[in-house]
């Protein structure tokens, strides 16, 4: 008995995988034939949300079909993301996410409801956003060298916000404070929108700002002291790198872009990743990403995928050495 039915149930799983093979393939001959839903796992107003939405109104003509944008932040990213995770891997629920929920927030939550390795699927990366050291216009300060030291005399009275605990903000400001021995109060927040209002007010001292805030610099409003970044800022040339200030390897940038649920048919991804990468050579889209201080950043799916792994390695050790806990 053994030897007759082993052969045969070998040919019906190799049939049931044609048959996958052959409905993935027409679906993604006939997709989309409805609209496109993004969601954004951080608040409206944040780097996610202004890159979704840059990004989806000319994706929705590309693909002929509306691409609607709808904002699930908490956690850090990850109820958005799990929602993403367990919907239908049928292409038509995308994610819009920053990096690190999925190479920071595995090692910032020890029981996560999704596996953002296993569950997603990478797409296409969006942006490389950089962060901005900002300071209040108050603050009696005017570069980085007074800033640190300002910080350093006056030990636990000064507060940042973040857009919560292991966003880049939040790891920047670590990397800093590990480097030069200062403590400054972390105020979490449930994105970058808020934080950076409060910084305005005048509630917050500082902030590593994801762009956000590059228009209230160019007002007057904030104070842009130099970038988290392992270069300068296209949009601020004169100003320096916090490795040019003398902290070494100081780099918390981080990439933005767009996932799926695990299972979407290849083609379906393939044929997004080549229209994001299409629209993000587009002037328009480009001055859109640059205007919050990023830098469009095209790429194929499994490009993306490395960019998270190595992230994931760097910035585990960091949370790891600052014992960083998730929200």
């Amino acid at each position: 008995m053994k030897p007759f039915f082993q052969p045969r149930r070998r040919v019906l799983l190799a049939l049931a995988l044609i048959a996958s093979s052959l409905f993935s393939a027409a679906h993604a001959q006939t997709w989309p034939t409805k609209p496109v839903k993004v969601i954004v796992n951080f608040p409206p107003g944040g780097a996610a949300d202004q890159l979704a939405r840059a990004i989806g109104t000319p994706l929705a003509k590309a693909l002929g079909q509306p691409v609607v944008v709808e904002n699930r932040g908490g956690a850090n990213g990850n109820i958005g993301g799990e929602a993403v995770a367990k919907a239908s891997a049928d292409g038509y629920t995308l994610l819009m996410s920053s990096g690190g929920m999925v190479s920071v927030n595995p090692h910032l939550y020890p029981k996560m409801s999704f596996n953002p390795a296993k569950d997603l699927v990478p797409v296409a990366a969006a942006a490389r956003v950089l962060v901005f050291l900002e300071v209040k216009p108050s603050m009696p300060v005017n570069n980085v060298k007074e800033f640190l030291a300002y910080v350093k005399a006056n030990p636990g009275k000064l507060s940042f916000g973040t857009p919560g605990n292991g966003s880049s903000p939040h790891l920047a400001a670590e990397m800093m404070k590990a480097q030069t021995n200062t403590f400054a109060v972390h105020v979490p927040y449930r994105g970058a929108a808020p934080a950076m209002q409060d910084l305005l007010g005048g509630q917050l001292d500082f902030m590593f700002d994801p762009g956000i805030g590059l228009q209230h610099v160019k007002a007057g409003k904030l104070k842009l002291l130099a970038v988290g970044s392992a270069k300068r800022s296209p949009l601020f040339p004169d100003v320096p790198t916090l490795e040019e200030a003398g902290l070494k390897g100081f780099d918390a940038d981080t990439w933005f872009g767009f996932y799926a649920p695990a299972g979407t048919p290849a083609e379906v991804v393939g044929r997004l990743n080549r229209e994001i990468n299409k629209i993000l050579g587009s002037q328009a889209v480009k001055d859109r990403i640059m205007a919050i201080g990023g830098v469009p950043a095209p790429m194929s799916p499994s490009d993306f995928n490395m960019r998270a792994s190595i992230d994931g390695a760097r910035f585990g050790a960091l949370i790891k050495a600052r014992n960083i806990k998730g929200d």
